[in-house]
């Protein structure tokens, strides 16, 4: 009985001790959450911290799960919460953790090395935050790990070999990171694996032979990297069970192996965009699981394999510009399961193959745009009726368009241009277009560059409403514009330039509210310009030049606010130019060239600020050109050639520092070329020949690459020889000058004389002192400043008392004082900028030929490095507070004094940060003090490129709107860490005008995703958005007049 009793007093013993330590440990767990959670500085939905609550028990907490044997946390997901953070090192003592998911998040930095004592792990998921720093190598200790995703983070370096070590893992996912290097030989060693994916990185060398030595593997993906070399021969060999692999966008070379038989389960294969050539394998053909197959662009000069006719489960084909030569094979449209076939940008002849036997029934998308295909479109092509895209342009047909295509009921998008098309002899209409009337879903249709030789039918009118985009230019089209055009109510472009349309624009074009884009250039059209296109809110391009237009430019397209382009050039104008057609502040482009305009140029010209091309030339202008010309900074073409102007060139033209082709030909302008002109830095080409300009043609800048062809029969020029003109000879000088110089002479001569007197005057008496014996007498040695203390100070001005001021200026205040020995003194108490945002000055330090200020540590260092430092990182509320800290500093030194100060070198590099991250404006070094008498300053003070305000980097003109600009462009960098100064805005493209176009994107994104399903964004208006946002970009960038 004695034995038993003290057997059950130990069983209770160690039963007590394990609750214990259970206690203990889920005390642990507890802990590395809340730490967790304290690591957490944002949470928009508030889960964790009403949940993760000391007051409840930890296995009810949210995101979180436990054993029900130990009793402690198994698995955490708290993914896709907007969770913004740090991973805290303490989660590493989840021990018994099995599952760990906080995908979806913003957690920031590099992974704690403390996540190594996770033993037990087995899922890892990470995707979709902005952790950092290399993949450490510790993760290859967890042997148990069977998923690890670390995709779409900021993550840098090579893949650490260790990782090959996780023998039980299943599924690796590096993709959308920064990854560089090439992939571990080792890598071949993760025999269990099933899905490896690392795509976009920058991985680079060859792909390893023992990836392909994993049989179990299923889904392999290297999509979008810089491996390059040849595909091993027999890749095909072990991995028997892949179904996807993905090489794309790589740099991969030499011939596609053909041992594909092996691989009979694979479901997509994807090799376009590398550098394969050789011919396509027949043995493809023998992978008759293939469901998608992509080969292009390559540089194959092969042809389509017949055996593709064996792949009876393929729904999606696409070798685009891979060089294919041949014919279409004809059995490739007996695949009934065919859903896209693209075969675009190659050499592909002959036929399009399709007869009446051949249903395809599934096929919704067939292109085979830019080939050699030839004949006619066959009729038999209406069997595919579930197409919705139909792109036949750039090939070789010929003959009428079947009107069988308005059986494709279905059908979006239409493009036969760019073929040799003709009507049907005894109609002489495009009469496919009312068979088209039966396709209600047409959006898009592309018949331009044809040999029609018809005209338009009515039928036009009766075209869905659903249809956008009409491309007709260039296909000999004849007859008249049809009014029933004004029924497409949808219509946001139409284009029927270069044909030989006759009569006047239709009254109903009225009716097309939405329509963006009109071109009518290059017809015979008549009559006058149309009111109506004053009632069209929507138009932004509107070219209707190279006809016969007359009359005047109606007044009221100065109200359509939404024009960026209006070129109505070589027509038949006779009037003045409307005032108000210069207060498009929009507008991008205006072309009246080749008219009869008459009138002169008004100063309100300079509201033209977007404006990137100008031409008024072959007109009858007269008059001046206005000084205000000098504000179109945006401008890169300007021709006011042949015309009557008179007068002079103003200087202001030096102002428009975007100019790059500049044309003022026969004109009668007189007096100077402006020496402004040589800031014109981006100036390619001017001709100012055929005037009356005088005087010296300038040298610099753009000049030094200028020719005689620029400035031919002028009244005076003289300039350098190679511009074939007289030099120019100094002019002579008058008797008074003559006489002022002799002065001038006389007067520098005395002070030298007397300044070398004085010299050795001194020398001299430095010598005599140097060889006698000092006495007694107290003095201050020459040079040497007397020093004085802040009480000394403070009691000889009696408190800076008012009675002894002597005045105030813009440094400081000037105090009389009287020293203890009674000798007076001026005391200048500078003034003392203190703000909770700008560096304090904590001392100084003086020297001979030294001079230095002390200022208090910033011990989080700069803007600039927090931006672009891969071991930094700030979220978007961190960002926002600096820049409200920066802007309450300026607001200081600008409004803070009766006399501002300016700052003149803002950028991210002087903005300094505190312990607490808050900012700091430092370096005023370059600072300006502006009296109130004058706002603007003229200085020689070099700031930073690409933060300078245009005023200032031209003129030298200060002013605190000098820092405005410059805050303008740190509050874009901050939040684009994108510099000023990187290469992608060298050029036409600046910080500025690039992020104009990246929030012209984000508000469209963000009409894309509005809450409530009806106000969203239609993807007609987006795909028209980018375009015209596209447009723009590219309009900016070119160079043509």
């Amino acid at each position: 009985m004695h034995y038993f009793f003290h057997l059950g007093f130990l069983f209770l013993s160690l039963l007590l001790a394990c609750l214990g330590i259970s206690t203990r440990d889920i005390t642990t767990d507890q802990s590395a959450l809340l730490a967790l959670r304290s690591q957490i500085t944002s949470e928009p939905y508030q889960m964790l911290v009403n949940n993760w609550s000391v007051s409840s028990s930890v296995c009810q907490w949210m995101g979180v799960t436990c054993s029900s044997r130990h009793h402690r946390v198994i698995a955490l997901n708290i993914s896709n919460m907007g969770l913004i953070g740090t991973i805290h090192p303490q989660v590493g003592n989840l021990s018994f953790l099995i599952s760990m998911d906080l995908s979806r998040n913003n957690f920031h930095g590099e992974l704690p090395e403390g996540l190594s004592h996770l033993g037990r792990l087995r899922v890892l998921n990470l995707t979709i935050n902005n952790l950092s720093g290399k993949v450490p190598s510790w993760l290859g200790s967890f042997q148990n790990l069977q998923y690890l995703s670390l995709a779409n983070n900021s993550f840098t370096g090579v893949i650490p070999p260790a990782i090959c070590n996780l023998s039980t893992l299943k599924s690796l996912s590096l993709s959308f990171n920064s990854l560089s290097g090439k992939l571990p030989i080792e890598i071949g060693n993760l025999q269990s694996l099933k899905k490896l994916s690392i795509e976009y990185n920058y991985l680079s060398g060859s792909v390893p032979s023992g990836i392909f030595n994993i049989s179990s593997l299923e889904i392999l993906s290297f999509l979008s990297n810089g491996l390059s070399g040849s595909l091993p021969v027999d890749m095909c060999s072990r991995p028997r069970r892949i179904k996807w692999l993905n090489l794309s966008v790589n740099k991969l070379s030499g011939q596609i192996p053909s041992t594909w038989f092996h691989c009979s389960q694979l479901q997509m294969l994807s090799l376009s965009i590398n550098q394969f050539t050789g011919t396509i394998p027949n043995e493809i053909g023998n992978l008759t699981a293939l469901e998608v197959l992509y080969l292009g662009p390559n540089n194959f000069r092969a042809t389509i394999p017949e055996q593709f006719c064996n792949l009876h489960r393929l729904k999606q084909l696409w070798i685009n510009e891979a060089s294919l030569t041949g014919s279409i094979p004809a059995q490739l449209f007996n695949i009934s399961t065919l859903l896209l076939l693209v075969l675009n940008d190659n050499i592909l002849s002959g036929n399009l193959p399709l007869s009446n036997r051949q249903r395809l029934p599934n096929l919704e998308v067939l292109s085979a745009r830019g080939n050699e295909l030839h004949g006619v479109i066959p009729a038999s092509i209406s069997n595919a009726s579930n197409l919705y895209y139909l792109n036949l342009a750039r090939n070789k047909f010929n003959g009428p368009i079947p009107d069988s295509l308005g059986d494709l009921r279905l059908l979006e998008h239409l493009n036969l241009g760019q073929n040799y098309f003709t009507c049907e002899p005894s109609i002489l209409e495009l009469s496919f277009i009312s068979s088209l009337t039966k396709c209600k879903y047409l959006e898009f249709l592309g018949m331009n560059d044809n040999s029609f030789n018809g005209s338009i039918p009515k039928s036009i009118g009766n075209l869905s409403h659903s249809i956008e985009k009409i491309f007709a230019y260039e296909s000999e089209l004849k007859g008249s514009i049809p009014d029933c055009f004004g029924n497409l109510s949808n219509l946001l472009l139409l284009s029927l330039d270069g044909n030989h349309l006759t009569g006047s624009v239709p009254s109903t074009f009225k009716s097309l509210q939405k329509l963006q884009a009109l071109s009518l250039e290059n017809n015979l059209l008549s009559g006058p310009l149309p009111h109506h296109f004053c009632d069209m809110s929507s138009l932004y391009i509107v070219a209707i030049g190279q006809n016969q237009i007359s009359g005047s430019i109606p007044s009221c397209l100065g109200n359509v606010t939404s024009l960026g382009y209006l070129l109505i050039d070589q027509n038949l104008l006779n009037s003045s130019i409307p005032a108000n057609l210069w207060n498009l502040s929009d507008l991008l482009e205006l072309d009246l060239s080749s008219n009869s305009l008459s009138g002169s140029l008004p100063e309100e010209m300079q509201n033209l600020k977007a404006a990137t091309r100008l031409n008024l030339s072959e007109n009858d202008i007269s008059g001046n050109i206005p000084s205000s010309i000098g504000g179109l900074q945006n401008l890169l073409n300007l021709s006011f050639a042949q015309n009557k102007i008179e007068g002079s060139i103003p200087n202001s033209v030096g102002n428009m520092l975007s100019l790059q082709c500049l044309d003022l030909s026969h004109n009668d302008l007189s007096g100077v070329i402006p020496k402004s002109m040589e800031a014109l830095s981006y100036l390619s080409y001017i001709n100012l020949s055929f005037n009356n300009l005088n005087g010296e043609i300038p040298s610099g800048g753009p000049f030094k690459n200028f020719t005689s062809q620029s400035f031919m029969s002028n009244a005076a020029l003289c300039g350098a020889p190679r511009f074939l003109v007289p030099l120019c000879s100094p002019p002579p000088l008058h008797r008074s000058t003559k006489k002022k110089v002799l002065q001038v002479i006389y007067l520098v001569s005395g002070i030298a004389v007397a300044l070398i007197a004085f010299i050795v005057a001194i020398i001299s008496i430095r010598y005599r002192r140097k060889n006698n014996v000092p006495t007694a007498v107290s003095w201050t040695p020459l040079g040497k400043a007397e020093r004085f203390s802040y009480y000394e100070l403070l009691r000889a001005t009696d408190g800076y008392n008012e009675s002894n001021l002597l005045g105030t200026g813009s440094f400081g205040s000037v105090y009389r004082g009287t020293q203890i020995d009674g000798t007076q003194v001026a005391v200048k108490v500078l003034r003392n900028l203190r703000h909770r945002n700008l560096t304090k000055v904590i001392g100084s330090c003086t020297n001979h030929g030294f001079k230095a200020l002390v200022y208090e540590h910033m011990p989080n260092g700069s803007l600039e490095k927090w931006l672009y430092s891969h071991n930094h990182y700030l979220n978007l509320i961190e960002r926002m507070s600096i820049m409200i800290d920066v802007a309450n500093g300026l607001e200081y030194l600008h409004h803070g004094y009766t006399t501002p100060v300016v700052h003149c070198d803002i950028k991210p590099s002087n903005i300094l940060l505190d312990e607490g991250m808050v900012a700091h404006v430092s370096d005023f070094g370059l600072s300006k003090l502006l009296s109130q008498e004058d706002c603007n300053l003229h200085t020689k003070t070099l700031a930073t490129l690409g933060y300078i305000a245009p005023e200032y980097g031209a003129e030298g003109l200060v002013s605190t709107r000098s820092d405005v600009y410059s805050f303008g462009i740190v509050l874009m960098e901050t939040f684009s860490r994108m510099k000023p100064s990187d290469q992608i805005f060298v050029g036409d493209l600046s910080l500025k005008k690039k992020l104009e176009s990246i929030y012209l994107i984000l508000e469209l994104a963000l009409s894309c995703c509005n809450e409530r399903p009806r106000d969203r964004t239609s993807m007609n208006d987006v795909v028209v958005s980018l375009e015209k946002i596209k447009y723009q970009l590219v309009s900016v960038c070119s160079d043509q007049m």
